[in-house]
């Protein structure tokens, strides 16, 4: 009875549906490759043996080659993103049209590039240029991750002034006060992913020099939230 309960348990089943997505894999490894890469910094400047430290240092490279692999082709899905937002006439505001296609052109640049330094990481191909191909890769990221922001910041701006337009004493003007707050919510969430984000591709390129402390809990906060998007939309 316990074991039929356990089974057939509605957390068992979500849970299956998410761990079946591609990206909800790739939001638990990415989360465990970024808190390893924290920990590792953590244990180091505790004073730790190398001995404790290495696991977490293979852990997020180990982690690091398996999710290059898991997002070979993906760059295909950002290229259509960039060609739909492109095609699209009638936006219903230019300015995040044009924010959304350098996005996913800079995740399509980034995953490209990334793509190809696969054969290096994996040991099948050493690739002389690696080193700049990885850095252009994460100046792509860069560049898409300062779109997205910058698209945040902008939707916030015209949701505080949609707001202020609003009548809440009328029953329309509350139920458009309820809605604006969140899709505040929902680029609030964004924006601080961005951010978190950012912070890999300005330290991999010299950009700001952040030790891996920094990086690593900020990757670790974005993952998260990655995950709990992908739990809420498998639900």
């Amino acid at each position: 009875m316990v074991a039929n309960t356990l089974i057939y348990h509605p957390a068992l089943a979500h849970w299956l549906r998410f761990v079946a997505t591609t990206v909800g894999r790739d939001k638990l490894l990415r989360t465990i490759q970024y808190f390893s890469r924290f920990y590792a910094w953590y244990l180091y400047r505790t004073n730790k043996p190398q001995s404790a430290i290495d696991p977490y240092n293979a852990i997020k490279k180990q982690f690091g080659t398996t999710r290059k692999i898991m997002r070979i082709g993906k760059f295909l899905e950002h290229l259509k993103a960039a060609a739909i937002a492109f095609d699209n006439k009638a936006p219903a505001d230019p300015i995040l049209k044009y924010l959304a296609i350098g996005r996913q052109l800079g995740y399509a640049g980034y995953l490209t590039l990334d793509a190809i330094t696969v054969v290096d990481a994996i040991g099948a191909k050493k690739l002389a240029s690696v080193k700049r191909l990885q850095d252009t890769a994460y100046r792509s990221w860069g560049a898409g991750l300062i779109f997205s922001a910058v698209a945040g910041v902008y939707t916030l701006v015209r949701l505080h002034e949609r707001e202020k337009a609003i009548d809440r004493k009328e029953g329309e003007g509350v139920v458009e006060a309820k809605k604006i707050e969140k899709e505040r919510a929902v680029a609030r969430i964004q924006l601080i992913s961005d951010v978190c984000d950012l912070a890999a591709p300005l330290s991999a390129t010299g950009i700001l020099n952040l030790d891996d402390g920094i990086v690593g809990i900020a990757g670790t906060i974005s993952s998260l939230i990655g995950v709990r998007s992908q739990w809420l939309k498998t639900a």
